[in-house]
């Protein structure tokens, strides 16, 4: 890890104590958001996803050479909104932008805070307040509006018509204008339920670009895989797998997204881990590993409506 500057150092202190103060005012912000003063997620360390890849470092000049635009005749989209199956990778993308472009990363998990806000009450106001004056004195930083369908998220239940849409709706704007009206701030939606997005999330100067985040398999599925194999290998020192035909597991089942993928990578080394800790003795993970722990994600999802970025049992 590269030694932080001193004025690099204040800044990222200065965003952590605004935002703790922040969530101290609206205790409402605290439960439905996280603050990363210094994000370190690098673009290469996500697997495929070439085309959102590029449209990410595109918008990324909006903070690190906005002249660019100027000396082409146009402008960067006041903001972008990511579409993709639960698990693609919006999360990780919006988290690379907030590193590539040097600012702090916001993620405002929408439906969680549309729940926080109707629990709590009265505080809508203090909250619209507040999010301007702290946006404001940040430093530079991107917003990241994570799954703007908040009726059809999975973590409140989904489907969930008896909320009101209008009231809520009409906070969720006014924390987008807001966000967007704050000078050096990018912003980003995501969501996992395009076909019902209300429009107005898409008007002029919201959400002016949109980008598809789906893997295309088997490649952009292998490519993450590979990267969480190294990053596995790295942490334990040593070499865990045997020559696995990735594309044989991958194949093996259509179901899963990118992320399911990674967590079945991960489940095959816990249970490697539990062997050992038994006193058995395990060999390096095998394709045959991996094809039973897909097979035991198929039965699972057989007998539970899992989400796609959910944790199977």
């Amino acid at each position: 890890m590269p030694e932080v500057s001193a004025p690099a150092s204040v800044a990222r202190e200065r965003a952590s104590n605004l935002w703790a103060s922040f969530e101290r005012k609206v205790p409402a912000i605290a439960k439905a958001t996280q603050m990363d003063a210094a994000p370190d997620l690098a673009v290469d360390r996500i697997g495929g996803l070439a085309a959102a890849k590029e449209e990410v470092l595109t918008y990324a000049c909006a903070a690190t050479n906005p002249e660019v635009y100027e000396h082409w005749g146009t402008a960067p989209p006041t903001g972008l909104l990511m579409i993709g199956r639960e698990g693609s990778g919006k999360t990780l993308l919006a988290r690379a932008l907030a590193t590539r472009s040097g600012t702090a990363f916001v993620r405002v998990g929408v439906p969680r805070l549309v729940v926080e806000v109707i629990h709590r009450g009265g505080q809508v106001g203090e909250l619209l307040e507040q999010w301007s004056a702290t946006l404001t004195e940040l430093p530079p930083v991107t917003v990241f509006f994570d799954e703007l369908e908040f009726s059809q998220a999975e973590e409140i239940g989904a489907r969930r018509p008896d909320l009101p849409v209008g009231p809520i709706m009409d906070l969720l704007l006014d924390l987008i204008d807001r966000a967007i009206a704050v000078e050096q701030t990018l912003v980003v939606g995501s969501t996992s339920h395009p076909d019902t997005l209300r429009s107005a999330f898409l008007a002029p100067h919201r959400f002016e670009r949109v980008v598809e985040v789906n893997a295309v398999v088997p490649d952009d599925v292998v490519a993450a895989l590979a990267i969480h194999k190294d990053e596995a290998e790295m942490r334990a020192g040593r070499p865990l797998f045997e020559d696995v035909d990735w594309v044989g597991v991958v194949t093996s089942y259509q179901g899963p997204s990118t992320g399911e993928w990674v967590r079945v990578l991960h489940a095959v080394l816990r249970r490697k881990a539990r062997c050992e800790a038994a006193g058995e003795l395990e060999g390096p993970v095998t394709t045959s590993d991996l094809l039973s722990e897909v097979e035991r994600l198929r039965q699972t999802k057989g007998r539970l409506p899992i989400p796609g970025s959910g944790i199977y049992l």
